[in-house]
């Protein structure tokens, strides 16, 4: 028979759970926001661009302060990096919108978009990772 669960402590693996999900649902919802503001029009894909930059940087913060500066909590980094900015950035509208930028005869704006995305996100990673190790900003 099994032993009644009621009124005991959630486990990690629940806690984690919940934590990765509550931060989705606000890196979600953020993009979603931006997405509303800026619109796709066939031209440059600025929702989807600020949203992949903004999150590079804040992960490449986060990554750099909680693994080298705070004392290791166990939820942080789910809900903030899995979740917050796993959801608020995304790789596949990124792929998706230079596919499509190529397919619609606009192949200089796509390999622009790319490069951009990546010299940029690399260089904003890079830098916030400089700086969550600085004494004035970390």
């Amino acid at each position: 028979m099994r032993a009644s669960t009621s009124g005991s402590q959630p486990s990690f693996v629940q806690l984690r759970f919940v934590a990765i999900l509550a931060g989705g649902a606000g890196g979600a919802l953020a993009r979603g926001g931006l997405q509303r503001a800026f619109p796709a029009d066939g031209g440059w894909p600025w929702g989807t661009f600020i949203a992949n930059l903004a999150g590079t940087f804040v992960l490449g913060w986060l990554v750099t302060r909680l693994t080298e500066r705070v004392a290791p909590t166990r939820l942080w980094r789910p809900f903030l990096g899995t979740g917050l900015c796993g959801a608020f950035t995304t790789f596949s509208a990124f792929q998706v919108e230079t596919i499509t930028l190529a397919k619609d005869g606009r192949t200089a704006l796509a390999v622009l978009y790319a490069l951009t995305s990546l010299v940029l996100g690399l260089t904003l990673a890079a830098g916030a990772s400089v700086l969550a190790r600085s004494r004035r900003y970390g």
